[in-house]
């Protein structure tokens, strides 16, 4: 298997990554992941280390980070840029719990729909539908 991990087609490869091979291509054209020579006559080959890179990117992904902030991290993997890569992720942190806060009030606020609807059974008009007609102000507004 290691041998087969160092002479992967793009197709191995986006498999060994789960990941499709048109990710790995839009990747390539960003600057996230290089692209190997072409033997003359023959296929590009991949390797542990385009996997790994990959890994790293989805994971990065799924913490919340974009490309544009997933290129910086590539940029600071040496391991000697620590200060700034925690800044980065101080940023992104800080992003998150905006995200989770915003998620609150619209929860809250939805929740007092449904609590309305099901207190104003048999009324002709639904109280979450006359809501939404009506707009939220400002203190109910899940925007804000």
């Amino acid at each position: 298997m290691r041998n087969e991990l160092n002479s992967l087609t793009i197709g191995g490869l986006a498999k060994a990554a789960n990941v499709h091979v048109e990710t790995i291509r839009y990747y390539q054209r960003r600057g996230l992941l290089p692209e190997p020579a072409r033997p003359y006559g023959s296929i590009r080959r991949y390797g542990t280390a385009e996997v790994s890179r990959l890994t790293f990117v989805k994971t990065a992904q799924r913490l919340g980070f974009s490309l544009n902030e997933v290129a910086e991290l590539l940029r600071l993997e040496d391991g000697t840029h620590c200060q700034e890569a925690s800044t980065l992720a101080e940023h992104k942190l800080e992003d998150v719990r905006k995200k989770i806060e915003g998620l609150q009030r619209i929860e809250q606020v939805l929740d007092e729909m449904v609590h309305s609807c099901h207190r104003e059974e048999g009324n002709i008009t639904c109280p979450l539908i006359a809501s939404l007609h009506e707009g939220l102000g400002e203190a109910g507004d899940p925007r804000a």
